[in-house]
């Protein structure tokens, strides 16, 4: 599971620049539908390993995708921007879903989310296309972002649980 969560973020990290213009409003980046599956992967290795194997994943995919970015040139605010925003809102989202950590699954997954997605989003919007990007463009980014983001990660939540539940029956 840590190398899949490392995966998801190094492929949103390589398309992050892609984006799809929604048709009522919104500005999805590629990356987003990759970096989705990462809040839900992390609540599996809290749930498989515990504390100590949700830093060891966060710690493994900064590291995978610092030296990945720093190999095929991104830019140096991308590079940032992941960064912080990864280590922000994944922290923050580990620290809610520890602190409820006797409650249902799904009730930590929802309330981590509810921290982590929006923080990850305007982190990492704001750093890597503030001044590039006009007011209106950023708003549509993060808009779609977060929305997208929830969705696939709800998708994807609900895939695993089943994915589980089938190899316990």
């Amino acid at each position: 599971m840590i190398a899949l969560y490392a995966l998801s973020i190094l492929l949103a990290n390589f398309t992050l620049n892609t984006f799809i213009p929604l048709p009522v409003f919104g500005l999805l980046s590629v990356g987003t539908i990759f970096f989705a599956a990462v809040f839900t992967l992390r609540d599996r290795i809290h749930r498989a390993g515990g504390l100590n194997a949700v830093y060891l994943a966060i710690g493994t995919a900064l590291l995978v995708n610092t030296a990945f970015a720093l190999v095929t040139d991104t830019s140096w605010r991308f590079i940032g921007a992941s960064f912080l925003a990864i280590l922000v809102s994944e922290l923050a989202d580990t620290a809610v879903y520890q602190r409820l950590i006797r409650r249902r699954w799904w009730t930590r997954v929802l309330a981590s989310n509810a921290l982590s997605v929006p923080l990850d989003s305007i982190l990492f919007t704001l750093l890597a296309f503030w001044g590039d990007k006009s007011s209106n463009e950023i708003t549509q980014i993060i808009f779609a972002d977060i929305v997208a983001k929830f969705l696939i990660a709800a998708l994807f939540a609900i895939r695993l649980r089943h994915a589980a539940r089938s190899i316990a029956a």
